[in-house]
């Protein structure tokens, strides 16, 4: 099915900050966008000062920085005096501990306020500071804390015995464990420290250490398909990158309520659940709980949510639940909706105008990344399924790959570019941009890797049409070679999720003698709808009609519960191993893993 261009958005309150793309991408500068920044007094440049402290040294200290929504009810706020002061105190604790620049905090914790003061504490300390998912089993945190060479741990009682008490004897390099909630029960933890207790014995006072754009701030660990996890280093600059993008693509305007759904131990839930919507000085919503359909409405109408970031798999969700669940909730202050995580589906973009009056607008970046670097903006059109184009200062490019799928080189080493519309490649950046990883710690050649010449190549397979517009196609270890034809997993998955009866589809190559391989896809249903073979038979004929043979399922396999990241993507990979019976690899960020049981 061709979907229809969606025009801009009347605005008639607010303004986007982006409605001239052409305009603005021309003019646009990196030094430019730096000076939006105030730096540090002295010179240099801190994530903490640009977030938290220049709002108060402005005189809107009152404000409410972060609200916390907690899952038993109880409920609490921070404003940016009052996260000033409570990141000082904890960065004076990590100076009572021995940590200084360059020393990393592991946080092992939910959605809960002592994270987030962690999280800025660290980096007003100078240290870097690393996120783990609290759904990691052991062996997950105990990979990351030897690859880290973590010195300090912030968790809670619980999650320390059931996550790291395990492999305590195996992480020789942690020194000290924050409690949160701690108590007495701090005593019985090897390094154990009552966290609220040093908290309030700490100087509130501390400043900003001096730290300059290149000093590293953050270490974001990411799954490869095998092999150890993959340790992205992060530096203070980019910051520059994280407030640009919440102007430009998530439109963020001082007196905004802003809800990123993600977890701080994915890189959106630092990037843009902390860091971006807190330079911009706007009000953060913070929910402990897991997503419910009927909370999730009720929290964009009571805390009258104007932009709202969330995943596509929580999209999905709300879709399956029917548009009538949305009946009897005012939430026409939500101004802007945007997505992350992986590919949006067309019809969710369509669905979100039925639901909220508001298209969601895919935006596409990665843990390397740092920062998002390809979206749709509001205020400029959107062709549903697309990507959308570069964010001002990113130069995109697809590059030409052989038959063995490795990058095409020229004779000095550069890359060979596709230059044809709508012939796929593989997505690069043109190197640097503030956000830019600087590193994959402790593996150099694992980053070199990553390169040819200035252009990072993503692993992302895409295509660009003649107006400049991407469009995802799959990853690279994803594609599909079927009979001569590259088939894009992501093209199969949202032509059967046009079928009222599939609420997620993932789309895997299995072997075939004639055919080299044939598209098999794994079914998610709706409610009212029930497996069986003529439903079978009917999806695979949907298929047939919307993508023609080639390219259609071969086979559909009914299954409620698709293996997904904790960030949403579904693994695709994972099916097929699956399916093959090949080895897993690493499993660690796997949705529903919490004990680890299958790590």
């Amino acid at each position: 099915m061709a979907w229809a261009v969606i025009p801009p958005e009347p605005q008639p309150v607010v303004a986007p900050h982006l409605t001239d793309y052409s305009t603005i991408r021309a003019g646009f500068s990196w030094d430019a966008a730096r000076g939006w920044l105030d730096g540090l007094p002295d010179g240099g440049l801190n994530i903490v000062h640009e977030a938290v402290d220049r709002h108060v040294a402005q005189g809107r200290g009152a404000r409410v920085a972060l609200r916390f929504l907690g899952e038993g009810g109880v409920d609490r706020e921070l404003t940016y005096a009052e996260l000033a002061e409570q990141t000082a105190r904890f960065a004076d604790v990590l100076a009572g501990l021995g940590i200084g620049r360059g020393d990393r905090v592991f946080g092992l914790m939910g959605r809960l306020p002592d994270l987030y003061v962690a999280i800025l504490g660290t980096l007003r300390r100078g240290a870097v500071f690393c996120p783990l998912f609290s759904a990691f089993g052991p062996e997950p945190v105990r990979q990351r804390l030897q690859l880290g060479h973590g010195r300090v741990l912030v968790t809670t009682p619980s999650l320390y015995r059931r996550k790291v008490a395990p492999i305590r004897d195996e992480v020789p390099d942690l020194e000290a464990v924050l409690l949160s909630g701690g108590g007495p029960g701090a005593a019985d933890v090897p390094g154990g420290r009552d966290l609220a207790a040093l908290l309030a014995a700490a100087s509130p006072g501390g400043a900003v250490a001096a730290t300059t754009a290149e000093d590293p701030a953050l270490l974001h660990f990411t799954s490869g398909t095998t092999g150890r996890p993959k340790g992205a280093v992060h530096v203070h600059g980019a910051v520059v990158a994280h407030h640009m993008t919440a102007r430009y693509v998530l439109d963020l305007h001082d007196d905004d309520v802003f809800w990123c759904t993600a977890d701080p131990g994915w890189v959106t839930g630092t990037s843009y659940g902390v860091v971006a919507p807190l330079t911009c000085g706007v009000t953060c919503v913070v929910d402990e709980a897991e997503l419910d359909v009927d909370r999730w409405y009720r929290i964009l109408e009571e805390q009258r949510v104007t932009v709202w970031y969330t995943a596509p798999t929580a999209l999905r969700m709300l879709m399956k639940a029917g548009v009538e669940r949305v009946a009897g909730h005012d939430l026409s202050h939500v101004r802007h909706i945007a997505s992350v995580g992986e590919p949006l589906n067309p019809e969710v973009v369509v669905w979100g105008q039925e639901a909220f009056g508001r298209p969601v607008h895919d935006t596409w970046w990665q843990t390397e990344t740092g920062a998002i670097m390809i979206a749709n903006y509001p205020g400029v059109e959107i062709r549903p399924g697309s990507m959308g184009r570069p964010v001002p200062g990113i130069e995109a490019a697809l590059v030409a790959r052989d038959a063995d799928a490795k990058p095409l080189r020229t004779p000095d080493g550069g890359p060979v570019f596709v230059t044809d519309p709508d012939v796929e490649g593989e997505l690069s950046l043109r190197a640097p941009w503030p956000s830019m990883m600087r590193a994959y710690l402790d593996e150099p050649e694992r980053y070199a890797k990553a390169f040819v010449g200035e252009w990072y190549l993503t692993g992302d397979l895409a295509r660009r049409d003649a107006d400049g517009w991407f469009w995802f196609v799959g990853r690279g270890d994803d594609v599909i070679k079927s009979a001569g034809h590259l088939i894009g997993p992501f093209e199969v998955e949202s032509a059967l999720m046009e079928h009222p009866a599939v609420a997620e589809a993932g789309a895997i190559g299995v072997p075939d003698p004639m055919a080299g391989e044939v598209v098999k896809a794994f079914v998610a249903l709706r409610p009212a709808y029930q497996a069986s073979d003529e439903l079978r038979l009917e999806l695979i004929g949907f298929g047939r009609k919307r993508l023609g043979p080639a390219v259609a399922p071969r086979d559909i396999a009914f299954q409620q519960d698709l293996p997904k990241t904790r960030s949403g993507k579904i693994m695709r990979r994972l099916l097929k191993a699956r399916e093959l019976g090949l080895p897993e690899g690493d499993l660690s960020t796997l949705e529903g893993t919490s004990e680890g049981a299958r790590q």
